[in-house]
């Protein structure tokens, strides 16, 4: 990492930090908690635990913070998740790029949070936005669905036995769903983005097929294992991409946070491209015209509309097609 790189980490880091500290503050008011200020992560989830106790458990708080219990794990695993990673932070402090994901994962929680309790009305912006900005961010949100495409395909050259697969993975009439929704001959220009990160991020099928294009000891390591932090940023992604299908313009921290998720996705495969170990070619797919752009979003759009949206979180494994009841 260089100077110059750590010093940009290290600025959006405590920007991010500042802009915790400040809505801290407001969440613990409307839980009954006063305080002048607000301090790190472990103070903030200290905070939070009292407001626990005192209210009779999580439910009650997720009831005055307006999330439902799912919602409301989550932005606390969030905040586990940066508090373990930022126990204690003096200003000027060297910070990693896994501390400052986290920073940014937990201030797109808060924007979640603000949307869904309107009381609450804490900043959130990161950096001012531009029209460029954005468009980047749809550039790089097509480039890693292509590239996904890209593998997959590269596993199963074959249409007639990729088709298979797949019936064994979901089932028959999934996979005539999505030949019906997509290009001729193509069954994954049907599926759902959150499909095609799972059939990624599967557990059997990522450590038979793509396993050895992610192993780069300094990329995906927030979480466990590189499996594990890939279906994390893909499910983040997610969520981004169907606020652009939606066009609904992304706020600093989603732009940021994409950023860095980019990087991470992108540069193993793009060394494996490199080094001839595969034909996915990342660089390639952000190398797009404005209206190529426009085209590949546009269809996004009308797919959403015939599908309702992605709704579905990518999970740790495909669920394997129950048996049919007899009749």
């Amino acid at each position: 990492m260089t100077l110059s790189t750590s010093h940009h980490i290290r600025e959006q880091f405590e920007h991010c930090l500042a802009v915790i500290r400040h809505a801290s503050v407001e969440i613990l008011l409307l839980l009954n908690v006063h305080a002048s200020e607000g301090k790190d992560p472990r103070w903030f989830l200290e905070q939070l635990d009292s407001a626990r106790l005192a209210l009779g458990g999580w439910g009650a708080v997720a009831k005055k913070l307006n999330l439902n219990d799912a919602e409301m794990s989550e932005f606390t695993l969030q905040l586990r998740l940066l508090q373990q990673r930022v126990p204690q932070y003096e200003s000027g402090q060297d910070v990693s790029e896994n501390q400052l994901i986290a920073a940014m994962r937990f201030v797109t929680a808060l924007e979640h949070l603000r949307l869904q309790q309107p009381l609450l009305t804490y900043s959130t912006e990161l950096a001012p936005g531009s029209e460029l900005q954005q468009q980047q961010a749809h550039k790089q949100v097509r480039a890693i669905e292509l590239m996904i495409k890209g593998l997959i395909q590269q596993a199963w050259p074959d249409q007639v036995r990729l088709n298979n697969h797949l019936k064994t993975l979901f089932n028959a009439d999934r996979v005539r769903r999505w030949l019906k929704l997509g290009e001729i001959n193509d069954v994954l220009s049907g599926m759902m983005f959150s499909e095609l990160a799972q059939m990624l991020v599967d557990k059997k099928e990522f450590s038979r097929y793509y396993a050895s294009l992610f192993s780069d000891p300094s990329m995906l390591t927030l979480l466990v294992e590189p499996r594990k932090t890939l279906q994390t940023f893909l499910d983040d992604i997610r969520q981004i991409r169907n606020n652009i299908t939606v066009q609904k313009t992304l706020s600093s921290a989603q732009i940021q946070l994409l950023d860095n998720y980019y990087v991470q996705i992108a540069r193993p495969v793009q060394r494996a491209f490199e080094e001839g170990r595969t034909r996915v070619n990342p660089a390639g797919f952000m190398a797009v015209d404005a209206s190529e752009l426009h085209t590949f979003w546009e269809k996004a759009q009308k797919m959403d509309r015939v599908t309702g949206g992605d709704l579905f979180e990518v999970r740790d494994t495909i669920e394997k097609p129950t048996q049919r009841a007899p009749r």
